[in-house]
Parts: structure tokens; C-alpha cells; sequence
């Protein structure tokens, strides 16, 4: 590729706030004696998006195709030399509790009612699912995620030879679309953002007002900048035509529970829960427990119920040896994805996106139960366990779930899923835990694109 010496007179600039519209777990790489997967830290304690994240996520969503494109937005390396990255990213700093940037080093108070909740983030336990739909053994593992509602601040600079640079359109336009994710277990309910606001200048350096306006911008995200002006994408640049989106409207019958994996003072086993960060007047300040409905869990259940509703509309009863269920089943693998195989075959990334669900404050009522011996059917001693589970008759909880159109033009796939999801609206395929007690019961709708099927 041709060296080349270019100078580049504009710049273009962006200071985008955004919120975790769902947890967030962007990992440090490491764990520690709290839990498998940290998100990562900054000299605060506080977390934070990596510059790099930011941008490998936007170069991805770019989707920029041709190989000259990419290398002359986002830069390249080769035998013969290279040439730098024109976008350049910052670091997505925490907004802290007086509604600004924690930039740098800060003195934060971690007792403080705000600051002290991160000092121990919220834990999500997992385990991995067989093609049975149970657990599979020794699959428990855990990763830490930031709250919901948490705020974040960073940059972008584009360098360009044009006054009106279209690709700066495109690229702010993408933190705005449905399918933007960042960190880890996109595919499991994390990393959902929403763009609370963005502001943008447009300088040309070989004026004196623009290059005075840029010499003197702060580097620090905490401070102003009059040159800023508040910005909004084209609905034609934020639409993206490459999913479907269905929406599923539940309310539980009565009873529900997926767990947190842990145990109280009052019961063995207890709802999952978790705060989130509310704002008013730019201040933010926390909840209280929410119960929380944990994308992967409802996930597990419909992939599940995709397979054997895929088996049941071919004809594939038990003892056919077609009949499959995990991610051989063919409408699982096209619309789940699947793990490695035996060397002889990759792994393919899910074409589904959810997304956690935080609804109101917990509700919940104690369970006793006692365990029974199967052959005389008595209680065994020592065998009295208790659980909470919550009851939400009168809550609507909203589920959004966006799939890949090329993925659905398989007619037995699409038939398959969406028989799966019905399903959950009209009470045939509980959710959570404990379903064999009666919980986990649902009723609702089902939405394609808006409208019902």
C-alpha cells in the first residue's frame, strides 16, 4: 500500500454521555477471590470503558467492508510501514454523584452513599447449560457487572480532508442504533447503552477562530467547552434493516423465581436482585433492590424449547436418530450459535441479542418446603429448606429480543423460534427456577416489528 504524507485540515469532535441501559461488563482480563471475571478499574476504583473497547466495538458496527476503507479510517500495519488511526478515542469515564466526570485522579470518599456501591459490584452467577436444559456439571462460574443507570463520558476526534465528513455521521449515528453493545455477554443481556447526550464541533484549522477554539479545548471530560454544540443522527443513519425485533409483554401469573445463588438470614435460596442508578436534575442516586430477570436465564429456556419445537414440526420424535437437541440442533446452532467443536469445526457467534430485565422493587414471600423420600414418600430429617420467591401479578415486565433476518428466512428455523415464544406467552414454557412448584408461570404478548403475531 502507498505511503502517504496527507494533511488533514478539519477536525471534527464529539463529547457523547452515555448510560448503561442494562448492567455492563467490560472485564479487566484478570480475576480475584471475588469472582472469575472483574470489569476493569481506574485509578479511582471506579469502573471504566477503555478507549480500545470503544473503538473495536464502532469499527465492527462500521461494518466498513472494503480493506482501502478501513485502513483509511482506522489506520494499518504492514511489513512495509503503516499509516495511524484518523478517529482517535478516549477513555469512557464514570460521572460521579455532582453530575461530572471522574477524571483523573480524584479524591473519592469510598463510604460515601454514592462512591460506596462500587466498591463491591454486583455478582452474576451462571452455570452452563446441557442440551438436556439443565445444568451441565462443573460449569459454574461468575463475573462481576456495573449497575444499571451508571453514567459515562468520552471523546472522539476525527482527523479529515473534508468540511462535512460523512463518516463522522456514521460513526456517532452507531451509538445509537438497538444492536450497539459494548463489553462482555452481549449476547447474554449485557452492554445495552443508550446515548443521553452529544455534543459535537466541526473546526477548520486553517481558520484563526476554529484553531484558537482548538488550541485552548480542555482535555480534561470534566470540564466545558463553548464550542460544543448538542447533535442528533438522521433517522436513515440510525436505522438498521439487518433485524427483526420481537418484543414479549409477560405478566406472571403468580409466583416466580430465578435465583441469586445465595441464601439469607431467612431462606436458602433467595430472588435475584440488583440497585440501579436513577438520575434527577443530573444527579445520580441509587435505588432500592430491584428484582432482576437475567436475559441468560430466559435465554437458556427458549433455546431449549426452539429445539424441540424444531424436532416436533419435522417429525423428529425420541428414538429418531435425527432428533438432536443443544447447539446440533439445526435452528439452536442457526439462531444461538454453538461452541467449538472436535477440532473438526468452529464455533459460531449467536444471532439473537437480549437483554436484562430490572423491573420494580422486590416483592417477595417466604416459602417452607421439606424434602420427601421417593419410596415410603415421608419426610426425611434434617431436610427443611426454605426459598423467597417474588410474586408480581400486577407488573408487566418487557422483554426485547432482536434477531437477524438472513437467520429467519429459514421458514422451519423462524416457525420453530416463534412457536418457542408464543409458547412463553401463553404459560406453556415457565421461566426461572423452582417451575416444578408452580412457579414461573407467565401470560402476555407477543410483538414482531410492533405489531402482533
Amino acid at each position: 500500500m502507498e505511503k502517504e504524507n496527507k494533511r488533514y485540515e478539519y477536525r471534527h469532535i464529539a463529547r457523547i454521555i452515555v448510560e448503561a441501559a442494562t448492567p455492563i461488563a467490560v472485564g479487566s482480563g484478570a480475576s480475584d477471590v471475588v469472582t472469575d471475571s472483574p470489569v476493569v478499574k481506574d485509578i479511582n476504583g471506579l469502573p471504566y470503558i477503555p478507549g480500545t473497547s470503544l473503538a473495536g466495538v464502532i469499527r465492527h458496527a462500521l461494518d466498513l467492508g472494503r480493506r482501502e476503507d478501513e485502513t483509511n479510517f482506522f489506520g494499518y500495519h504492514d511489513k512495509d510501514g503503516g499509516r495511524g488511526s484518523r478517529i482517535i478515542f478516549t477513555d469512557a469515564v464514570m460521572i460521579g454523584k455532582d453530575g461530572l466526570a471522574v477524571d483523573g485522579i480524584c479524591q473519592i470518599d469510598p463510604s460515601d452513599d454514592f462512591y460506596g456501591w462500587y466498591q463491591e459490584l454486583p455478582v452474576r452467577n451462571h452455570v452452563r447449560i446441557n442440551e438436556h436444559g439443565v445444568n451441565d456439571r462443573n460449569g459454574k462460574f461468575d463475573n462481576e457487572v456495573v449497575y444499571m443507570g451508571t453514567r459515562f463520558v468520552f471523546e472522539i476526534e476525527l482527523l479529515s480532508d473534508q468540511e462535512n465528513d460523512s463518516w463522522f455521521d456514521k460513526t456517532l449515528a452507531t451509538l445509537y442504533r438497538d444492536t450497539m453493545r459494548i463489553g462482555g455477554g452481549t449476547r447474554c443481556g449485557y452492554g445495552k447503552m443508550k446515548v443521553v447526550s452529544c455534543l459535537r464541533a466541526d473546526l477548520n484549522l486553517t481558520e484563526a477562530s476554529d484553531l484558537a477554539a482548538y488550541i485552548k479545548k480542555p482535555s480534561c471530560l470534566s470540564e466545558k467547552w463553548t464550542t460544543f454544540a448538542e447533535w442528533q443522527p438522521s433517522a436513515a443513519d440510525v436505522r438498521d434493516d439487518g433485524w427483526i425485533t420481537y418484543t414479549l409483554r409477560l405478566q406472571p401469573q403468580d409466583f416466580f423465581l430465578f435465583g441469586s445463588g445465595f441464601g439469607d438470614d431467612d431462606a436458602d435460596n433467595t430472588p435475584a436482585v440488583e440497585r440501579v442508578v436513577e438520575w434527577g436534575n443530573g444527579k445520580p442516586c441509587f435505588s432500592q433492590q430491584r428484582t432482576l430477570v437475567p436475559a441468560s436465564s430466559v435465554k437458556g429456556a427458549l433455546a431449549h424449547r426452539t429445539a424441540y419445537n424444531y424436532n416436533k414440526q419435522n417429525r423428529l420424535f425420541i428414538g429418531n436418530e435425527n432428533a438432536c437437541a443443544g447447539d446440533d440442533n439445526p435452528a439452536v446452532a442457526a439462531v444461538f450459535g454453538s461452541a467449538d467443536g472436535d477440532g473438526q469445526s468452529r464455533g459460531s457467534r449467536g444471532n439473537i441479542i437480549m437483554s436484562d430485565v430490572i423491573g420494580k422493587e422486590k416483592c417477595d414471600k417466604l416459602f417452607f418446603h421439606v424434602k420427601n423420600d421417593y419410596f415410603s414418600g415421608g419426610t426425611i430429617d434434617g431436610a427443611l429448606f426454605q426459598e423467597k420467591s417474588v410474586f408480581g401479578r400486577d407488573t408487566i415486565y418487557g422483554e426485547e429480543i432482536l434477531v437477524r433476518k438472513d437467520v429467519l428466512e429459514d421458514t422451519g428455523v423462524r416457525e420453530a423460534l416463534e412457536q418457542s415464544l408464543k409458547d412463553i406467552c401463553s404459560g406453556l414454557l415457565p421461566l426461572g427456577g423452582c417451575v416444578g412448584r408452580g412457579n414461573g408461570f407467565f401470560t402476555g404478548e407477543l410483538l414482531k416489528d410492533g405489531g402482533k403475531i
